[in-house]
C-alpha cells in the first residue's frame, strides 16, 4: 500500500496518518451514492492509497457517467445498483450489517439521508453510545492534532448526549496516538454562570469525569477558545489547569458553534479537516464537496485506524 499522501498535499499530520495505515489491510467500504465526479474521485483516491476496497452503491448509470466525466476506471470495483439515493443508503447499511462492508463512505447525497438509515432502530448501525461526529484538524501553527466535536450531527446536544460526544472523541484521540487526551469543554467564558447553559453543562461534564462516567482523558471547562489553545491566554486569565492552553479536543456547545469554528480554521487559517462519525457499529466517513483530495483520503485513514485499533463500541 502506498504510504504517501496525494501529490500537492501540504498537511503533514494527514501524511502521518496515511503512513500509519501503510501496513494495514484495505477495508471493504460501502460508498453510498457516488454519482458525481468529486465523490467518486474521493473513493478512487482512497482505494489507490490502499485504504479501502470500494463497493459502489447507487444508480449504475449515474455512477458510470460520473466515472466517464472524471476519466476514472472503476471496472475493478464492485457495483451494487440501486434506483435512487435513499435505496443506496439502505443498501450500504445492509452491506455493513451482513459483514460485506466494514465502513461507510458518503457520496453525493445529503448527510441526513445517510444518517437516517444509520440510526434506524431495527435496521441501522446504532450502539449503546450516542452517535457523534469529530473533525481532526491539521492546523499548521498548532503544535498537536486537534479534534473538534460535534460540528455535523448533534444540533443541540443534551448533557447526556455531550457525555457520549466527549467519550467518543477521547476514544478517537487515543487511537490517533494521544495517550491521555486533554478535553476542553468550550463556552464564551471560563466561569460557571446560569446565564450561559453551556457553562453549566461544562461543569457537569467535568464532575462526570471525576466520577468515572467519562474515562481516558483529562476534562476541563468551561473554557473559551483562546485559553483552551493558548498557554499565554490561560496564564493571563489566571487559569490553573492541565487542559488550558494545551487542548487536544475541543467540545463545542452546539452544532452551529462547531460548524463555524471548523470553517473559520479551514478557510481563514488554511487548516485541513478530516471527519468521521463515531459511536456506530462502524466508522462513517462524511465528505464535503469543499474537501480537498487529501482531506477525503485522510478521513478514510481515520476510519481504517479506528477499525484496526479501537475496541468495538458496546452494542
Amino acid at each position: 500500500m502506498q504510504s504517501s499522501a496525494p501529490a500537492g498535499s501540504e498537511h503533514a499530520l494527514f501524511r502521518q496518518l496515511l503512513a500509519r495505515c501503510a501496513q494495514l489491510a484495505p477495508v471493504p467500504t460501502a460508498v453510498v451514492h457516488p454519482t458525481d465526479p468529486l465523490s467518486l474521485e474521493g473513493a478512487v483516491d482512497a482505494a489507490r492509497a490502499g485504504l479501502i476496497l470500494p463497493i459502489l452503491v447507487g444508480p449504475e448509470a449515474k455512477i458510470r457517467a460520473a466515472a466517464q466525466a472524471a476519466d476514472l476506471d472503476i471496472s475493478t470495483y464492485r457495483l451494487e445498483p440501486t434506483p435512487h439515493s435513499h435505496a443506496a443508503a439502505a443498501r450500504g447499511v445492509e452491506l455493513v450489517r451482513s459483514g460485506e462492508a466494514g465502513m461507510l463512505m458518503k457520496g453525493a447525497l445529503h448527510t441526513d439521508e445517510l444518517m437516517h438509515e444509520v440510526v434506524a432502530s431495527t435496521t441501522g448501525l446504532r450502539t449503546a453510545r450516542r452517535i457523534s461526529h469529530a473533525f481532526l484538524m491539521d492546523v499548521k501553527d498548532y503544535p498537536r492534532p486537534l479534534v473538534i466535536t460535534d460540528a455535523a450531527i448533534n444540533v443541540l446536544p443534551s448533557l447526556e448526549d455531550k457525555r457520549d460526544i466527549v467519550q467518543n472523541a477521547i476514544d478517537l484521540a487515543i487511537v490517533l496516538g494521544v495517550p491521555t487526551p486533554r478535553v476542553a469543554i468550550l463556552s464564551a467564558v471560563e466561569t460557571v454562570t446560569p446565564k450561559l447553559p453551556s457553562t453549566i453543562d461544562a461543569a457537569a461534564l467535568c464532575k462526570m469525569a471525576d466520577r468515572g462516567q467519562i474515562t481516558g482523558g483529562l476534562v476541563d471547562g468551561p473554557l473559551a477558545v483562546d485559553n483552551a489553545v493558548s498557554p499565554e491566554a490561560a496564564r493571563e486569565k489566571g487559569i490553573v489547569s492541565e487542559v488550558a492552553g494545551r487542548a487536544d479536543i475541543l467540545v463545542v456547545p452546539d452544532l452551529e458553534a462547531g460548524n463555524m469554528l471548523v470553517k473559520q480554521l479551514t478557510f481563514l487559517a488554511g487548516a485541513g479537516a478530516a471527519g468521521v462519525v463515531l459511536g456506530a457499529r462502524v466508522p462513517v466517513v462524511l465528505t464535503s464537496r469543499a474537501d480537498s483530495p487529501i482531506e477525503r483520503v485522510a478521513s478514510c485513514a481515520i476510519g481504517v485506524l479506528l477499525i484496526q485499533s479501537r475496541p468495538p463500541v458496546p452494542a
